[in-house]
């Protein structure tokens, strides 16, 4: 929801980052990779009962999220690499909720929940980019995208906020894993009626 607003904010910081690492060699799926590792670390960090350690490192992942981006603004977009992108993506997305699911026994249904409601969201954001691809159709709300990125109510910036709260507070897991996956619902609900309206 909030993520085409900030990249305006955001992007110009990111880009020039990512020039000085194309300076240096750096291409953009070795930070994609980078960025995964430090997702799933993050799971790891936090089913051990370590969350602020995992707090770094989900906000390393998302640093390096946005880098591989810029990075593939410079040298140019490539469709491995969109592919890359969001494969490295959903290994964040997953690793955080079943991380805490891990770190105590009452979590486990809520980061199951939570997990299945982000899959909707993949399932549903990956129908409609496929479906918009085949009808030629074109977005920059995002930036410059592999792919077409429909927007939804639960977004990057969402998901961050919500993980970082987590983080800090660490018994609220349930109420604030039950609400996102609200959130992530009435995303795929809007995704679908704005499908219906574009593609039937």
């Amino acid at each position: 929801m909030f993520d085409a607003l900030l990249r305006p904010l955001i992007d110009p910081v990111l880009d020039r980052m990512g020039a000085a690492l194309v300076r240096v060699g750096i291409g953009a799926n070795p930070v994609s990779l980078a960025g995964a590792a430090s997702g799933a670390l993050a799971g790891v960090a936090i089913g051990l009962g370590q969350p602020l350690a995992g707090l770094v490192l989900v906000l390393a992942s998302r640093l390096l999220d946005g880098l591989d981006g810029a990075i593939a603004r410079v040298k140019g977009p490539t469709d491995f690499g969109g592919y890359l992108d969001i494969v490295c993506d959903y290994v964040f997305y997953l690793a955080v909720p079943l991380g805490f699911g891990l770190a105590a026994p009452g979590n486990l249904p809520f980061a199951l929940l939570l997990v299945a409601t982000f899959t909707l969201t993949a399932v549903s954001f990956l129908a409609y980019a496929a479906l918009a691809a085949k009808r030629g159709l074109e977005t920059r709300a995002h930036g410059l995208k592999s792919f077409f990125y429909s927007t939804g109510l639960a977004e990057g910036a969402e998901t961050l906020l919500a993980f970082i709260l987590m983080c800090l507070w660490p018994a609220g897991f349930p109420v604030i894993a039950s609400i996102f996956a609200g959130l992530c619902l009435l995303t795929v609900i809007q995704r679908s009626v704005i499908a219906w309206r574009v593609f039937r």
